[in-house]
């Protein structure tokens, strides 16, 4: 079956299979968030991004293998309902921003600065730390070998915009200024985007775009 990425509440996940990762997307809880479960293929370890709700279902996902870590893209509350019951049954090691470390109430075990990498198995995973949606937001960047990269966004962009910044100017301005040169600028436009909620999309598709949101402020 062919990778879309949209996935509903409640509906199977769906599996992206590059060469040396898998990569599978769920929908959770009430705010429709994304879970993403990522896989080496050489060496069968496990990582999770966003431990966001229903760990019932995160765990049947995560299956008997269970997971190295998780790292949670930032410290709004959707993002990390089922962490501590995740962490709980896995043992896994928990990553977060380093400024949005405090927000979370399951204790990191490694905070991220921008461009630490974190590893699942060989594959490494690059983080960007981008402010404005929160103060210790990241991205991760898969540069993949064999193919374009991957970038899972958490809610800093999204098909049609970046995060959202509370109608604040200065938040606004300095997420699309870390978005732009730290996505965008470095990132080719076969790049896909995983998004914290909602579908998936590609910076080519974003790209023409930026003028826009630059004008609407959001």
């Amino acid at each position: 079956m062919t990778y879309s990425g949209q996935v509903t509440v409640g509906g199977p996940a769906d599996v992206h299979e590059l060469k040396d990762l898998m990569i599978t997307k769920i929908a959770v809880g009430p705010m429709d968030n994304n879970a993403y479960l990522l896989r080496c293929r050489a060496t069968d370890q496990q990582l999770l991004i966003d431990a966001a709700a229903e760990a019932r279902t995160l765990l049947g996902m995560i299956g008997d293998d269970g997971i190295a870590s998780v790292v949670t893209t930032h410290r709004h509350a959707d993002h990390w309902q089922a962490l501590a019951e995740v962490v709980a049954a896995t043992g896994a090691r928990t990553h977060a921003g380093r400024e949005d470390a405090e927000g979370i109430p399951v204790p990191t075990d490694v905070l991220v600065d921008d461009g630490d990498v974190i590893r699942v198995g060989q594959v490494e995973l690059t983080a960007r730390h981008l402010v404005g949606h929160t103060p210790g937001s990241i991205a991760l960047v898969y540069d993949d070998p064999h193919g374009h990269p991957h970038v899972f966004t958490g809610d800093c962009l999204f098909p049609g915009g970046v995060g959202n910044t509370r109608q604040d100017p200065e938040a606004f301005a300095r997420l699309i200024h870390d978005v732009e040169t730290k996505i965008f600028d470095v990132l080719p436009d076969e790049t896909w985007v995983y998004p914290g909620h909602g579908n998936d999309t590609t910076l080519g598709a974003e790209r023409p775009h930026l003028p826009e949101w630059h004008a609407r402020g959001w």
